[in-house]
């Protein structure tokens, strides 16, 4: 019963379609929850009567899905019932969870990370780039490569005949990356400016803008979250250097260096930085991903077995990767961290989410 009340049990007796007076019973209630925790957590209720019924003096907290078993003594005789009643819980078979990619995880403590966005663009690591120029002087025999061609370190770019001794000599390669620039051709005359310019992009660098006022929350070493603005890429790195003077607009330049053996990274590319700046510990920490919103609140899904349970939790801080619990949530529980979005399909499919 919860009309104009929080919500309570209330026992209306009856025998031969009869009233029993309330007075005669005695009876007790057993509430078996799905929490994530080992054997779940029961909730025992004790009636008093009360009017024309007996009343539970406990409070009926959410979620309203539990498994019930009823005992009541009256006039020497015993009874017992045994009923389920979910609400926000679905049947997931273990096969079924795997294929769908759905992971669980005990929570526990946590930290929780204070982190400063910043924005920026990825630029070529300087370390690999060269520029190649002629040993000696002398007109140009050969040219092997192209403009954005995928060159080896060692390998032969052009050949050039030496105006001292008139040998021809091979320009190579100083390192493997790829041939950004060609400056000669075959027959004209190799000098002392540079021929050729080649970029290794197996490491790039993010320059970040940094606000003066934000100068001081940064250190060399701290980790840096890196996204392309279009979400195509992510990484990571740590702050290596950052300017000591700001330019024309004032702003600062922070630099990260990054991995790009898989080449999701372009120069030119905008990005976004989330920089780590402090930190904090919280006693129970989910990762973001394990929340849904359900019934007008936040939920995450605790699982027993095969049996996947809504949990309303009230949320505290957040670092925009996981969020601190304050309430509805036991340390040490078993929840759904990834692809959390399924069991909320499942059980609005499946029609087990009550409104109150």
């Amino acid at each position: 019963f919860e009309d104009g009340v929080p919500p309570e049990f209330r026992l209306h007796p009856t025998l031969g379609g009869k009233p029993v007076p309330p007075g005669t019973l005695q009876a007790t209630m057993s509430l078996r929850r799905v929490t994530g925790l080992p054997g779940g957590i029961t909730d025992r209720h004790a009636f008093a009567a009360k009017s024309s019924y007996l009343l539970s003096g406990a409070e009926v907290y959410e979620p309203h899905s539990y498994a019930v078993e009823v005992k009541a003594r009256h006039a020497g005789q015993d009874y017992r019932w045994h009923y389920d009643s979910p609400e926000g819980q679905v049947h997931i078979a273990a096969d079924m969870a795997k294929a769908a990619g759905m992971k669980v995880a005990t929570v526990g403590e946590g930290l929780l990370h204070q982190r400063l966005a910043l924005y920026g663009a990825i630029q070529p690591n300087p370390e690999g780039l060269r520029a190649v120029s002629a040993r000696f002087p002398g007109p140009v025999k050969s040219v092997s490569v192209q403009v954005g061609d995928t060159v080896r370190k060692g390998q032969t770019l052009a050949t050039i005949e030496s105006n001292e001794s008139l040998q021809v000599y091979a320009v190579t390669a100083p390192l493997s990356g790829t041939l950004t620039a060609r400056h000669i051709n075959p027959g004209e005359a190799a000098g002392a400016e540079p021929l050729f310019e080649i970029a290794d992009f197996s490491s790039v660098r993010a320059e970040l803008n940094v606000f003066p006022r934000d100068r001081g929350r940064l250190q060399l070493g701290q980790k840096v979250f890196i996204t392309a603005a279009d979400g195509a890429a992510k990484g990571e790195g740590s702050i290596g250097f950052v300017a000591p003077v700001g330019s024309a607009n004032q702003a600062l330049s922070a630099r990260v260096l990054l991995d790009n053996g898989q080449g999701q990274w372009t120069p030119g590319q905008f990005v976004n930085a989330q920089v780590t700046v402090g930190s904090a510990t919280a006693a129970l920490v989910v990762p973001l991903p394990a929340l849904q919103s359900f019934r007008d609140g936040d939920v995450v899904f605790v699982n027993e077995g095969e049996k996947y349970q809504a949990l309303p939790v009230q949320l505290g801080r957040q670092d925009g990767q996981s969020v601190e619990v304050l309430s509805g949530l036991q340390p040490g529980a078993a929840i759904v961290v990834e692809n959390s979005y399924l069991v909320k399909a499942d059980i609005e499919k499946s029609g087990a989410s009550h409104d109150h």
